[in-house]
């Protein structure tokens, strides 16, 4: 580097000349003569030196002059001012150990996501397919989550009551769209237990062959693996496959651990005997075991699989906000440890490799709760009990068609909601009837119109109350109904409960001189919107 004009012991403490062979400036000297040639400039013809000879052994590219120092010019020898550029070196050393740092992270990240290319177990979920769906945008990724315990400990096993054999089938079943502009997760549960028409096919297990038959869809997982779970998915969907990635309870368990935790809230009690989970009203720190009996339970009420469903989709939601704000997808050292606790027990296609991964990481760094959205395929309102097979769970045809072109048209599914107060009901199961106890005109259609635009189900045909004006508004109801009659009263501050016994399942909003406007109010479990679909930042700790 050049000199920069600093003053150094032994140096011309003014400004220097640059000087080099066969230049034609003079070399400004102020003391005696320190070496053979040297002189000052008196006045008169400079006396110019003489340069020493290089060495007698050339180098292989020839000769060079020597280089000099880069002193600043002098306004004296160039007779126009001259400004000094100064290039601080703190600004080379930050510029220096950006670019380290950035090709560090690089290697790093293309380096870990290399070594674990190579230890995934690998299965093939598309061989020998044909007469696939048409592929649309984004990418559609099939979660599958199996009852593999085998890496997991005696001690874990009596802790979590995971004891038991394992049925080598599907517990979870669930499409994840990533957007073709990666700024969206659509996630649609299908639950395990959902009516499906195997396709032709292979046992595995015995070698015979099987004709298209009716089962439940977590059947496909035990008869024919991967392969015709993919298969079965994409003939019910009609949504093109692009991976698969399959997690048992050990991956599941360590990738919360690695992560420190996940929070998890609730607004009830949540007690299941055969899991053994057991938390209180309130937010809950959950280690990998934890999770585990959340997600897994399906008895704290008569919700079964439904209930267990969205308490999973709640899990992934908490997950991908303790991921995006703990800078996970941002810290390569991190984010090498939690991919290596996550893939070094799955199984995935042979198609999902180092280059996949890496671009998913890039195009998710900006994600957050809000960016992830979940839904369960609608469903009609009764089972079907199918002989030899049990009660299923059929598809509500129209709305789950729709629900499947917006993945193919990578449409968001969820409406984006205001912050609303939860509730233990979703307004949308909730059946109103409102009457106007005012005698105000309007002021019966204007309390029904706001309870239907908050979700509730009115009648649409608002009543008047015949008397004396009701300075409050009154919520009747009857005691079978009274988490919805809490649920309705939510939305109107300051309203009054009045249990009726033999009301019915109908509410009734008697609407007061005190009514000024509904507040918005949802449930946990809401299914807000077409699909129900809810976004991550809903139904994550507030």
């Amino acid at each position: 580097m050049g000199d920069t004009g600093a003053r150094r012991p032994g140096r011309y403490p003014g400004p220097q000349i640059v000087w080099a062979y066969g230049s034609r400036i003079p070399r400004p000297v102020t003391g005696p003569p320190t070496r053979p040639g040297q002189a000052r400039i008196r006045g008169g013809a400079p006396h110019v030196p003489t340069p020493p000879r290089r060495s007698p052994t050339p180098p292989q590219r020839g000769p060079r002059p020597p280089r000099a120092a880069q002193p600043a010019q002098s306004a004296e020898v160039t007779g126009r001012p001259v400004r000094q550029r100064k290039r601080p070196r703190w600004a080379m050393r930050a510029a220096t150990a950006f670019s380290v740092t950035v090709l560090t992270a690089a290697g790093i990240g293309h380096g870990v996501v290399s070594s674990l290319d190579t230890e995934i177990n690998r299965v093939d979920a598309f061989k020998d397919m044909k007469n696939r769906p048409k592929g649309g945008n984004g990418m559609n990724v099939l979660l599958v989550g199996t009852d593999g315990r085998d890496k997991i400990t005696p001690a874990e096993k009596q802790k979590y009551r995971l004891g038991g054999a394992p049925c080598h089938c599907t517990d979870t079943v669930m499409i994840v769209h990533i957007s073709e502009n990666r700024d969206r997760a659509s996630v649609v549960s299908l639950p395990r237990d959902s009516f499906a028409m195997m396709p032709e096919h292979i046992d595995r297990n015995s070698g015979d062959r099987h004709r298209p038959h009716p089962v439940k869809l977590n059947a496909a997982y035990a008869e024919g693996g991967p392969n015709l779970t993919v298969r079965t998915v994409e003939n019910m969907t009609k949504v093109k496959i692009d991976h698969y990635l399959e997690v048992d309870f050990t991956s599941f368990m360590k990738t919360v651990d690695v992560l420190g935790g996940v929070e998890i809230c609730t607004t009830r009690p949540l007690q299941d005997s055969y899991t053994g989970l057991n938390m209180l009203v309130g937010t809950h720190k959950l280690n990998g075991g934890q999770a585990l009996q959340y997600v897994r339970t399906r008895h704290v009420d008569g919700s079964s699989d439904l209930g267990r469903m969205q308490r999973q989709q709640r899990f992934l939601a908490a997950l991908i906000s303790k991921a995006t704000s703990s800078g996970v997808l941002l810290n390569p050292l991190k984010f090498r440890d939690v991919s290596r606790t996550l893939l070094g027990s799955v199984r995935a296609d042979k198609g999902f490799g180092t280059n996949e991964m890496l671009a998913l990481g890039r195009g998710m760094r900006g994600f957050s709760p809000s960016s992830s959205e979940f839904t369960t395929v609608p469903l009609l309102s009764r089972g079907v009990n199918v002989p030899g097979i049990g009660s299923t769970l059929r598809w509500d045809p129209q709305r789950s068609q729709k629900l499947f072109q917006a993945l193919r048209d990578d449409r968001p599914l969820a409406v984006r909601h205001k912050r609303a107060f939860v509730v233990d009901v979703s307004p949308e199961q909730i059946r109103v009837q409102v009457d106007n106890g005012t005698g105000r005109p309007g002021l019966g259609r204007r309390v029904d119109y706001a309870l239907q635009s908050t979700g509730f189900r009115t009648t649409r045909t608002p009543g008047n109350v015949v008397g004396r004006p009701l300075p409050r508004t009154i919520v009747t109801y009857d005691p079978r109904w009274d988490r919805s009659a809490r649920s309705l009263a939510a939305a109107l501050p300051g309203c009054q409960l009045r249990a009726v016994r033999g009301q019915g399942a109908v509410l009734k909003v008697l609407a007061g001189q005190d009514f000024k406007q509904v507040r918005q109010v949802r449930a946990e479990d809401a299914y807000q919107g077409e699909f129900g679909a809810l976004t991550g930042d809903q139904v994550v700790c507030q």
